[in-house]
């Protein structure tokens, strides 16, 4: 059994101060001490998927970032493990707890996962060891995190095991200070009105290029289409991880807040991760702004119907603090919401809008990876 700070601490010297995960009792001596460290910041994440999208914005906000995680919940992590820190080649750090260990007690739901948790880390290519539990082995464990991660610029996982580290008290909180909540509301046009999303996306190029702004398109149709339009340095396309767009936009909201960051989701993906609307509103960066197209179906794989058509977003969004929330399908509205700011929270606009795409819609010809490469460049 080791200390938190025993391990906290050398790993702060490499550089790790950014947290985000959900917390498991193997894990609330290391959850305990970092919300209880000033200059280290944790993000309390609705899921693990979540937590590993957050932990990935703040990597390519320049931060290096941790997950962590009870491997129970590893299920709701493997899609952006595999679509989004694999495809854009994000390396972040992995603690993730082990439940159900072989020869372990532990409650039954625990059995199965606990029996394949390596394997489950084996087939998605990410390589792992056992976190440490005497202090003598925290410097190898150090050196090979940094040969994974630093080196061969890829995830690593700590595979921590019951008892590992000793109980640390939780330093009060801080209450987190209510944003005053400004619902801004406008009439609908007829839903024969309703704007295309190449004419959202062309307003949104408008209003974004040539700024600090960066734009994060989820998975879809919406960065093909916008990458039709214009391809530039301060876009990031969503190729998988669907759902995950909002927490990463997050994660480098909150790391980066000399940028301003623009998530455009769409309706099937926020129905998907629903929770991290509360966490965002929780956290809710001034400098974050949530652009939800909602043209009711599943647009890139058929047209299936969601089940999006009675879903008020803007009341969600409100019900979870984000300070300033848009509902309109007028382009003069959503011109001003992409070109105003905000001073006091997070802002988020929920827009009606044609089913359908562009014919011939292309994929984008530059890979993932150099896309992640761009951007970083571009933003420093």
């Amino acid at each position: 059994m080791i200390t938190a700070d025993e391990f906290i601490l050398p790993l702060r010297q490499q550089g790790y101060e950014w947290y985000a995960g959900v917390p498991c009792s193997f894990l609330t001596p290391l959850i305990n001490y970092v919300i209880s460290t000033k200059a280290l910041h944790y993000v309390s994440a609705a899921n693990e998927g979540d937590a590993i999208a957050i932990a990935a914005g703040a990597s390519i906000g320049g931060k290096k970032s941790v997950a962590l995680m009870q491997n129970s919940g590893l299920g709701n992590a493997i899609s952006p493990l595999t679509s989004l820190i694999h495809t854009f080649k994000i390396p972040v750090l992995l603690i993730c707890t082990h439940r159900g260990e072989p020869g372990l007690q532990d409650e039954p739901q625990h059995e199965l996962m606990g029996s394949i948790t390596k394997e489950l880390f084996d087939c998605m290519g990410i390589g792992h060891e056992n976190f440490p539990q005497a202090t003598e082995k925290i410097n190898a464990t150090l050196a090979n995190i940094f040969q994974s991660i630093e080196v061969k610029r890829k995830p690593y996982s700590l595979i921590m095991r019951k008892g590992s580290v000793a109980n640390f008290n939780l330093a009060e909180q801080s209450p987190r200070k209510s944003q005053e909540e400004f619902h801004y509301s406008d009439e609908e046009d007829d839903s024969s009105q309703l704007l295309t999303r190449n004419q959202v996306l062309q307003s949104v190029v408008e209003n974004t290029k040539g700024t600090n702004t960066v734009v994060i398109a989820t998975t879809g149709y919406t960065g093909r289409e916008l990458y039709s339009i214009v391809d530039l340095p301060n876009y990031f396309y969503m190729v998988g991880s669907m759902g995950c767009a909002s927490s990463l936009g997050l994660g480098l909201a909150l790391s980066r807040p000399d940028l301003r960051v623009l998530v455009i989701d769409g309706d099937g993906a926020a129905l998907m991760r629903l929770g991290n609307f509360a966490t965002i509103g929780s956290y809710n960066p001034p400098n974050f702004s949530h652009l939800l197209l909602d043209n009711e179906v599943h647009d890139s794989t058929g047209g299936q119907a969601t089940v999006s058509r009675d879903v008020q977003f803007d009341l969600i969004a409100a019900a979870c603090s984000y300070s300033n929330v848009w509902r309109s399908n007028k382009l003069d509205v959503l011109n001003d919401f992409l070109t105003t700011t905000s001073r006091n929270g997070t802002r988020f606009m929920h827009m009606k809008i044609q089913p359908g795409a562009s014919n011939n819609l292309p994929r984008p010809t530059i890979s993932p990876s150099e896309v992640l490469i761009r951007l970083k460049n571009h933003i420093g």
